[in-house]
């Protein structure tokens, strides 16, 4: 059967278009590892921070009925990479990634068992979540971040995992939510 684009292999040794994905070929070995090994804010923090423990923090910070989908929101980010949102949403390219990224996403939570589309609230959790990132692991911002002023952030300070510390942490979420859950 013919696919669409090419394919790019996985960590695990596994064939995987990413532009023709297939719930079948999605490994949450491969996400763990490739989100622990991929810096937030394109590397642009004081020390190594990386999205797969952005995904651990939201996971635990949502309504836990939503953790879950905390932990998978950004796993299309295993397979595509992750953009700086400036650049994610750009007109002359964010479009056509925004699609990739939508149809990848819609797969995953069908892999996973997540109901579509992502809620509400873990959403504004992301958005937290960047608010206390740039806070604790960034230089101070040269200006205000949008939204920024009406965000209370906790007292507790990020201090951030090593990626191999982060990927063991991602899946041990993982399997403990999938427990819950019954899966």
């Amino acid at each position: 059967m013919t696919r669409k684009g090419d394919w790019m292999q996985t960590y695990t040794g596994r064939q995987f278009w990413p532009i023709d994905p297939r719930a079948d070929e999605i490994d949450i070995v491969d996400i763990a590892h490739a989100l622990s090994q991929q810096c937030r804010f394109a590397g642009h923090c004081k020390t190594f921070y990386s999205v797969a423990e952005h995904s651990w923090h939201t996971s635990n910070v949502c309504n836990q009925e939503n953790a879950p989908w905390g932990l998978l929101h950004d796993a299309p980010e295993a397979y595509l990479v992750d953009l700086p949102t400036p650049v994610k949403h750009a007109s002359e390219m964010g479009s056509a990634y925004q699609v990739i990224e939508d149809r990848l996403m819609k797969v995953i939570a069908d892999r996973f068992g997540l109901p579509w589309p992502m809620p509400e609230d873990v959403k504004k959790t992301d958005a937290f979540m960047l608010h206390w990132e740039q806070r604790d692991l960034m230089a101070p911002p040269p200006a205000p971040w949008a939204g920024q002023g009406s965000i209370l952030l906790p007292k507790t300070k990020l201090e951030a995992m090593n990626p191999v510390v982060a990927e063991q942490a991602f899946l041990i979420r993982f399997h403990e939510l999938a427990q819950a859950l019954g899966r």
